[in-house]
């Protein structure tokens, strides 16, 4: 192993020693400066996961989350400077550390918030005209096969739990005691102009989406909807994609062959 992946490792490990070859500037002993340092860049983390995850921490409380914030970092490293992305790994880490086992849905939580990062720091894309929308959605005869284009920072989180009341009780919006934990709750996130956005949408409004997202036309994705609910709302679904400008692209659908349908 290089002398670099060493120092690497034991700056993440407090079992492991300070690594060879290294001296202070002034003298000192280098161990203890290694310490430091040691424990600072681990502060530094545990405050970048804080600082992303903020519901995440008021559920379990400041102790308990810097607890388990620095054995993620210890586990998973970040992988680039940008400490503003950092924690994609620590839904999944929250999933499967046993001390959480107790609170079910804050895995979920997470990944909401996780989402709203990711979103935060998307692309920006122009979002189509309304004139171009309301003339490619007035043939109704080319409706079935278009394929939407649809913002970067959007996404869609289905849960067994109730992410987006939690997530909104913690801003200020709604009852945190009024809230079923267990209730499942499909989360719509997107940033349509400075801000990001969590909305709450319906399960089947959720498939929908996440069939456009992946490539497939309106029609199919319609489908695929109401397969999960015979009432799916399909104007209503589409209305605020259009209100939250999230629809960047239309085209129709492409044949195996390459031909346009």
């Amino acid at each position: 192993m290089s002398a670099r992946h060493d120092f690497a490792q034991a700056l993440l490990d407090p079992e492991l020693p300070c690594p060879a070859g290294l001296v202070a500037w002034n003298g000192s002993d280098p161990a203890r400066r290694f310490q430091v340092y040691r424990n600072n860049v681990l502060v530094a983390l545990v405050d970048a996961l804080a600082d992303s995850f903020t519901v995440t921490r008021e559920l379990v409380g400041e102790a308990f989350f810097r607890a388990m914030a620095a054995a993620h970092a210890r586990q998973h490293p970040p992988r680039s400077p940008v400490l503003a992305c950092y924690g994609a790994d620590f839904p999944g880490f929250i999933a499967s550390f046993p001390p959480a086992a107790g609170l079910p849905y804050l895995a979920d939580v997470a990944r909401l918030e996780y989402l709203r990062v990711v979103a935060c720091h998307a692309a920006d894309v122009a979002p189509l005209s309304q004139a171009t929308l309301a003339a490619r959605l007035a043939d109704a005869g080319s409706l079935p096969g278009l394929c939407f284009g649809l913002q970067p920072s959007l996404a869609v989180l289905p849960s067994r739990f109730a992410v987006v009341s939690l997530w909104a009780a913690h801003h200020g919006v709604g009852d945190l005691a009024a809230v079923l934990p267990d209730a499942a709750e499909t989360a719509l996130v997107l940033r349509p102009g400075l801000e990001v956005e969590v909305i709450g949408i319906p399960p089947a409004s959720g498939v929908f989406i996440e069939a456009l997202q992946s490539g497939r036309p309106l029609g199919q994705a319609a489908d695929e909807a109401m397969a999960l609910e015979a009432g799916f709302d399909l104007a209503a679904t589409l209305g605020l994609l259009l209100q939250k400008s999230a629809v960047t692209a239309l085209h129709p659908a492409l044949h195996p062959s390459g031909s346009i349908s």
